[in-house]
């Protein structure tokens, strides 16, 4: 049975493995991103862990990464200040030079969403919107069985959209619930996690629920914008902060519901991730496959 090789480069970790064609996980790790030394520090660290894990039988290299990736040129074509100097990065022709073995490279979101679609929450739905919300919030689409990249491969930068005087990300996103409780709470703001936050409103702290309802209002609200232009057959949700899908679940889809024509929303599904941190891994072995058909 085949074996890849699989990356997956964040803006805190890299994740790395070895996996099956099937799907199977042989091996998983992390280390350290750093990602402050730059993109040039980022491919030779990548080097380094594909030198530990490629064998005789590795049948290809899998990158996921952060940034706007050129899927064609395994490129990166744009990164935000958190990782300097990544634009640029041609990880596809480095490691197929280095290495003599097959390299793909796609977008993080982009391989998460891929992964739940091949294997996980969304499996079959063809339009499957994603949507990942933690710092920030990305997104993907699934159209026709494969990733849409839209001209210039930068579609579905769905945080980035106007909402409010504002943006999607800026109003919805997993790390806005600490700022707002803590503002509102009057207390240092490394007191608050999205965990504590969560719990105490389990137990009926009102600023605590208030803060998450609203963030589940403004991501009712985006979806629904989005389901509006694309009308996917089901939505699928990842992110750290989709663990608590029991809380979380229900008061998303009340707002999806409120903002969407009902016409629309009987026909679609919402679901939570459930490939967690191999998500990126997973979705970059399913796109060298596809890259490869």
């Amino acid at each position: 049975m085949k074996k890849y090789v699989c990356i997956d480069i964040g803006g805190t970790a890299i994740k790395y493995g070895l996996i099956e064609e099937d799907g199977r996980i042989l091996k998983r790790s992390e280390t350290p991103t750093k990602a402050w030394e730059g993109g040039p520090a980022i491919l030779e660290r990548a080097k380094a862990l594909v030198r530990q894990l490629l064998g005789e039988d590795s049948a290809g290299i899998c990158i996921s990464t952060a940034g706007m990736v050129d899927p064609k040129k395994g490129e990166i074509i744009y990164s935000a200040p958190l990782i300097p100097d990544y634009a640029g990065i041609r990880f596809k022709e480095e490691m197929e030079r280095c290495f003599g073995v097959p390299c793909e490279v796609e977008n993080d979101v982009n391989c998460a969403c891929l992964a739940e679609y091949c294997s996980g929450a969304g499996i079959g739905a063809d339009p499957m919107l994603m949507l990942t919300v933690g710092t920030g919030i990305g997104g993907g689409l699934i159209n026709g069985g494969r990733i849409f990249h839209g001209f210039g491969n930068s579609a579905c930068e769905f945080g980035y959209m106007h909402m409010q005087n504002s943006d999607f990300q800026t109003l919805g996103a997993a790390s806005v619930l600490s700022r707002k409780v803590a503002e509102r709470k009057r207390e240092p703001l490394e007191q608050w996690s999205g965990r504590r936050i969560f719990a105490l409103a389990k137990e009926g702290d009102p600023l605590c629920q208030e803060a998450i309802d609203e963030m589940a209002d403004t991501l009712g609200l985006g979806i629904a914008n989005i389901c509006y232009v694309v009308s996917p057959q089901t939505v699928v949700l990842g992110g750290g902060i989709m663990a608590q899908e029991e809380y979380l679940k229900g008061r998303i889809w009340s707002a999806v519901e409120r903002y969407l024509l009902e016409f629309l929303s009987s026909r679609i599904n919402l679901e939570f991730a459930v490939h967690g941190n191999d998500a990126g891994m997973l979705g970059a072995m399913y796109h060298f496959q596809n890259c490869r058909r």
